[in-house]
């Protein structure tokens, strides 16, 4: 007998910057578009990040480097639209536009990492996330909460506890799925650049290419 597969259905957002993307950002976000029951996981890079250091390379560099790197996989897709916006790269705006466009009935799931739940409450209108998403957590086993303040508390308020939760509803919820992440990092990849060491196997061979070709970093 066969197994009746979940039909894919809603939109992942996946954020960074992607200075340069590699495979650790592809690998999480696949799983992740696996694991939610996704119809496709859009990447998001972003142009002016408010909470971080700016990229190294231009916005046109990064974007074609994560065109790059999701050539071949379709159920990954690019969003460019952040980069087209003049003002700073508030998620809160890039989840209100795309719930608009795919109307309030979709399900949508902001994934982002432990790291930026930590420090959730240092976003722009932070509460109101939840308003336009989900937002799924990926974390590394043996991960833990903060153990007190406003995200802990938030959190709690609108935490899901399966997948399944997170069908029942377009917005709302906060699931945190633990996975085995990737011990890559963008600023390694830019440092052993630098020191003329290869990046083969940490970036796809499209993207490395491309940085030799523009003598990037």
């Amino acid at each position: 007998m066969a197994i009746e597969r979940p039909q894919p259905t809603g939109i992942g957002l996946f954020g960074g910057t992607f200075d340069p993307v590699h495979i650790g950002h592809l690998r999480t976000a696949l799983e992740l578009k696996n694991a939610l029951h996704l119809a496709e996981m859009r990447l998001v890079p972003s142009a002016h990040p408010p909470h971080r250091a700016q990229p190294e390379v231009s916005a046109e560099h990064r974007l074609a480097m994560l065109t790059c790197g999701v050539d071949a996989e379709p159920g990954l897709v690019v969003d460019e639209r952040e980069l087209r916006r003049e003002s700073p790269s508030y998620t809160l705006d890039t989840l209100a536009e795309i719930r608009a466009e795919i109307g309030p009935d979709a399900p949508l799931c902001l994934c982002i990492g432990m790291d930026s739940l930590v420090n959730l409450n240092q976003w722009h209108r932070w509460q109101e996330l939840v308003d336009y998403a989900h937002i799924v957590v990926a974390a590394r086993p043996g991960w833990h909460l903060p153990k007190s303040g406003e995200v802990l508390e938030f959190v709690h308020r609108h935490r899901a506890h399966d997948v399944a939760e997170l069908k029942t509803t377009p917005t709302g919820k906060v699931l945190i799925v633990e996975m085995t992440l990737l011990p890559i990092s963008a600023t390694g990849i830019r440092q052993a650049l630098q020191r003329g060491e290869s990046i083969r196997y940490l970036v796809p061979d499209g993207v490395i290419d491309y940085i030799n070709q523009n003598q990037l970093y």
